[in-house]
């Protein structure tokens, strides 16, 4: 069929009549126009019923506004304290915690009348990024704002406990205890447990609890606290590329630390730590080795403190005795810090193989490769010390 053809068919079905497409079924006009009754009625009736219920609401907001209000407030504003509430709680802020997390913990603790009514005040302060861990003193039934202001950081609680180079662990576990009011023995427990030591320190706590200033919070483990220490120290052996230098000089990392811990006790100040190295590695070297006849060490294997060891002293049987046993000592004596393990890889070039303190009241340290010279400076340390 062509083009013609089909124009014609279409135009002769459009020109039908009204008996046509009757009988095709399509509606006639009566049954058309029943239809538009019928959708006027129901249009009258859906506004008779839209008119009822507005009625019905005007009737509820007349005759019973304060409790249609409540309703609705009770529905779309959370529960919220008032004022500064009163009491104390301690809430802690976990690490990683979200402000979700923050608030269902106050929640929990009364301090806030409902989760979301601190999270809109979080929102509302701009402080969803702020929330810091840690330890917080807050108060009962506070307002979600109030409660917001007093999660500054600058109100955690928190102590902040120095560890001084060159402390033996033991006087480390009395200076925490006393920061924290743990026990002694709380951290002596502590330190026998897995704390992230390196391999090369035997599982010994020594020598690897790393001088420093640290924050605590109240509610910081005595393992927690040691662990942090022992971050510390792995931190600063990364840094120094403990493990590489050590293989460099030919001793293991945990002969390096001891030589830093005897370094640390030894020197009167950070530029004498070079010095006293370069006589630990000169004594060793020698042929035949020279005993180290260090009175850090020896003092340390008879749980003394002291720097002139007596005749009777020097006796002892302790493998921390240089006097008697060649070589290191089994372990580091004390907690260095990276002064002294940067020393112990990178001594001063000299041939000193004696050192006396002749002036222990002013650090005053003089060297030596001289045996006469050393006996006149050990005269000069006893008349500075009658």
């Amino acid at each position: 069929m062509n083009d013609l053809d089909m124009d014609s068919l279409l135009g002769d079905a459009e020109d039908e009549g009204p008996s046509r497409r009757r009988s095709r079924g399509g509606p006639s006009r009566r049954q058309a126009a029943r239809g538009r009754k019928r959708r006027r009625r129901t249009r009258r009736k859906g506004a008779a019923a839209s008119l009822i219920a507005v009625v019905v609401i005007v009737a509820i907001l007349g005759g019973g506004g304060y409790l249609a209000y409540n309703w609705v407030r009770g529905v779309m504003i959370p529960k919220d304290y008032t004022g500064q509430g009163s009491g104390e709680v301690t809430i802690e802020i976990a690490e990683g915690a979200s402000a979700g997390q923050v608030a269902d913990t106050l929640a929990e603790e009364g301090v806030v009348a409902s989760a979301r009514a601190f999270i809109n005040a979080v929102d509302a302060a701009g402080k969803g990024a702020s929330l810091q861990p840690g330890s917080y003193v807050m108060r009962k039934q506070m307002s979600a704002a109030a409660a917001v202001l007093l999660l500054d950081p600058e109100h955690r609680l928190r102590s902040s406990v120095t560890i001084p180079e060159g402390h033996r662990l033991s006087k480390i576990f009395t200076t925490l205890a006393t920061a924290t009011g743990k026990s002694v023995d709380e951290f002596k427990e502590a330190a026998r447990g897995d704390l992230g030591l390196p391999e090369y320190a035997k599982g010994k706590l020594e020598g690897y609890a790393f001088p420093a200033t640290y924050e605590l919070t109240p509610k910081m483990t005595a393992e927690a606290i040691l662990t942090r220490m022992v971050d510390r120290f792995n931190e600063t052996a990364a840094k120094d590329d403990l493990e590489a230098e050590a293989r460099k000089r030919g001793f293991t990392p945990h002969e390096i630390m001891t030589i830093a811990s005897i370094v640390q006790a030894e020197s009167g100040n950070h530029e004498d730590m070079p010095k006293v190295a370069r006589v630990i590695y000169n004594r060793m070297t020698l042929n035949p080795p020279m005993l180290l006849q260090m009175d850090s060490t020896l003092m340390y294997g008879l749980n003394k403190y002291g720097i002139a060891a007596t005749n009777a002293e020097t006796q002892s049987n302790s493998k921390y005795n240089t006097y008697k046993f060649p070589g290191l000592p089994p372990g580091p004596i004390a907690n260095p810090g990276d002064h002294a393990i940067q020393a112990a890889l990178h001594p001063a070039k000299g041939d000193w193989i004696y050192f006396v303190t002749t002036d222990p009241a002013k650090g005053i340290t003089k060297f030596t490769a001289s045996e006469a010279e050393f006996w006149k400076l050990r005269d000069e340390f006893n008349r500075n010390n009658q």
